[in-house]
């Protein structure tokens, strides 16, 4: 069983190499044979210099790509058939033991990762955004906001994972269970604080003080029927001039936040069918229904390591030898991408779905020729290319290609 196992790692493994190669590899050819002329029904909004822009950054995106995908799979057989992973335990199990053991194996494997994708996070943000104009972060920053997010990950992680192992080691055979139920928990009381303790320790949140955009809105929402916490206006601007729009929170933390890069770019009435078409989301209630399929998921998968906590072909299959939680968990956390690599294209279709029907719910409630002009400069001003690979956009686009979807706008 172990060595079927391991055949069955590596195949998946190398289906999804290739898979992700030929589809990088389809993206870029595409994007290219694309680049010398803006599509048709783009002619007259946009620029050839700004479609060349996209085009380029999207193929250095994509190249960009390959490069971590190797890395990723360096390191993933390296923690397992390797044997880094069953050195970790051999250097910690011989100095500690129980769920401080348990901690610190799982945050050294954190530590590790988060320390060989540092220099490609920096080369992405100041080598790829500074390119293509995109960069307003410094160094400092850069280090500011790597300390917080390390210390914010520790303070809140630590309580998590000494809770996880805990129910894993008293819970008896149905722990998954127990862990699933506190998995949800944790996360719907994260989307309640989120907003007013760990959004403000990065960015700066201002009321939004544009009294006429400030009455439209209003009377946007009161047209809906939607009640919000407040209208903020957060400064994206000190890190990318990309720009956008987002709610966040539930009940009375809910929030709308505007990226001050969108509002300096769009008209009021833009701004208002991009909302529109955000209220869309919460309408037609996609929010709760990707956590419904997030928890539902995470409770097969739960389930499924229940079944493999104990059994040593799992274990011995990824070239580790000793047999405990943690490392069933730090196993599973690595392996479960790659089987799951093929269903990619099943979360791209429906999150696409419901692009389209809150782009409907935009256009009834807001206009469809403004939200038009406001993709079109938001298209512009983040790059993002007209003429994806029809099939690389179908496997990973979690919206629908910017032709169909202004298509459809039009014809409402």
């Amino acid at each position: 069983m172990t060595n079927i196992f391991s055949l069955a790692f590596l195949l998946a493994l190398a289906l999804m190499v290739v898979c992700r190669c030929w589809l990088a590899r389809r993206q870029i050819s595409h994007v290219l044979a694309h680049r010398a002329a803006v599509p048709e029904q783009f002619a007259g909004r946009l620029e050839l210099q700004a479609h060349q822009k996209a085009a380029d950054y999207t193929v250095a995106q994509t190249r960009f790509g390959r490069i971590t995908l190797t890395i990723e799979v360096l390191v993933l057989l390296s923690f397992t058939f390797a044997g880094g992973l069953q050195a970790l335990h051999d250097f910690w199990n011989a100095r500690l033991a129980g769920m401080t053991y348990g901690v610190v194996i799982i945050f050294s494997v954190i530590f590790i990762s988060g320390l060989i994708d540092l220099p490609l996070s920096l080369y992405k943000q100041f080598v790829i955004e500074e390119k293509f104009g995109f960069n307003r972060m410094t160094i400092k920053l850069f280090v500011i906001d790597l300390v917080k997010q390390t210390a914010l990950g520790i303070a809140i992680g630590t309580p998590v994972l000494l809770a996880v192992l805990w129910l894993m080691a008293q819970m008896g055979n149905l722990w998954w269970l127990y862990v699933w139920l506190f998995w949800c928990v944790f996360n719907l009381l994260i989307l309640f604080i989120y907003p007013t303790w760990i959004a403000p320790l990065f960015n700066t949140f201002s009321p939004l003080d544009d009294a006429p955009l400030k009455a439209r809105i209003e009377g946007l929402l009161e047209r809906c029927g939607f009640a919000t916490g407040g209208l903020f206006v957060m400064d994206g601007s000190k890190r990318s001039s990309h720009g956008n729009a987002y709610f966040t929170g539930f009940g009375k933390t809910k929030r709308i936040v505007f990226f001050d890069t969108l509002l300096s770019r769009l008209q009021a009435v833009e701004v208002e069918a991009v909302l529109a078409h955000e209220l869309g989301h919460f309408k037609h209630r996609h929010v709760i229904k990707r956590i419904a399929l997030l928890f539902s998921m995470s409770l097969v998968f739960l389930a499924a390591l229940g079944q493999m906590l104990n059994a040593d072909w799992f274990f011995n299959g990824l070239g580790v030898q000793a047999h405990n939680t943690a490392l069933a968990l730090i196993l599973f956390s690595l392996v479960a991408p790659v089987f799951t690599f093929l269903l990619t294209p099943l979360s791209s279709l429906l999150s696409r779905r419901h692009e389209f029907e809150a782009d409907r719910y935009a256009a009834e409630h807001a206009s469809a020729d403004d939200l038009v002009k406001a993709l079109v400069k938001l298209y512009e001003d983040n790059a993002a290319t007209l003429t994806p690979d029809p099939l690389h956009s179908l496997f990973y686009d979690s919206h629908p290609p910017a032709a169909l979807r202004i298509a459809r706008l039009n014809g409402h």
